[in-house]
């Protein structure tokens, strides 16, 4: 049985230290990195490549939602949480198959995260986290709120303006967030949600990519990978990778995968075509 390559993330560095303890006593696992932070993992992630992360939730900056959401569908490794969320939150964890580690932590549980991860690993169900994760994290989000009755009449407010630039409209719990198409930097589909990356942030939005892709300028935004469309705007540098493949830089953190599959978009580009 090959190891499962591990990475694990915390910004305590006691806890730091006991989750690598108590890790390192199960021959299945190999500890090839630690993190303190979001933007650590985040690039921890795309340079190690490991099979899981054991990630806090609970962290300065970005959080372990953060993370989830900063990162390709198609590159996530799988996710242990290990939090001290209440318990409404633990629900929408297990509602979605998504697995968790309660502070304190406890061998047993630590265990057991550990042979799930082998079985998703070994079968097909190891392919599909992100979507799991954001579902967990969109029940996490929705509350009752009278201004939801607002919040639905607004999209449609808004788009009937044809002068404005075209946007995106977001519905996060009691808030609408509008996003400048012109402002999104790439947009990573998970199942039934979207992430968009714009200025720093990422958004969750209920939609599936076929949808949004309706709404979006064809001329600035390209399917690089078979879930991650990139606006060209946003292209620093490009990378050529293995069969064919290459990594675009997107400002100092951003770093996408582009399978071969849709190479032609990103040459087409290049030659200014």
């Amino acid at each position: 049985m090959n190891k499962l390559r591990t990475l694990i993330v915390d910004d305590e560095p006691l806890a730091l230290k006991l989750l690598r303890v108590k890790l390192e006593k199960i021959q299945s696992i190999e500890i090839v990195g630690e993190c303190k932070n979001g933007r650590e993992a985040i690039a921890a992630t795309l340079d190690l490549a490991p099979d899981i992360i054991f990630l806090d939730i609970q962290m300065p900056g970005l959080n372990g939602f953060d993370v989830v959401k900063g990162l390709q569908s198609d590159i996530l490794p799988l996710i242990v949480f290990t939090t001290a969320y209440e318990q409404y939150a633990l629900d929408a964890f297990d509602v979605h198959a998504v697995d968790y580690i309660l502070k304190p932590i406890d061998d047993e549980r630590i265990i057991r995260a550990v042979q799930r991860a082998q079985e998703r690993l070994d079968g097909v169900d190891g392919q599909d986290n992100k979507p799991r994760i954001l579902g967990a994290i969109d029940s996490i989000n929705q509350t009752e709120n009278p201004k939801q009755a607002v919040n639905k009449m607004l999209p449609g407010m808004l788009s009937s303006n044809v002068q404005v630039e075209k946007k995106v409209v977001i519905k996060d719990r009691d808030e609408i967030t509008i996003l400048k198409q012109s402002e999104i930097e790439w947009i990573d589909a998970a199942g039934d949600y979207v992430c968009l990356h714009a200025q720093g942030q990422t958004h969750i939005k209920r939609s599936t990519l076929k949808e949004l892709l309706a709404e979006l300028d064809e001329n600035i935004f390209k399917r690089v990978h078979r879930s991650t469309i990139v606006n060209l705007n946003f292209i620093d540098k490009v990378i050529p990778h293995t069969k064919g493949e290459f990594f675009l830089l997107l400002g100092e953190f951003e770093k996408i995968k582009v399978s071969r599959n849709y190479k032609d978009a990103i040459k087409h580009f290049l030659l200014g075509e």
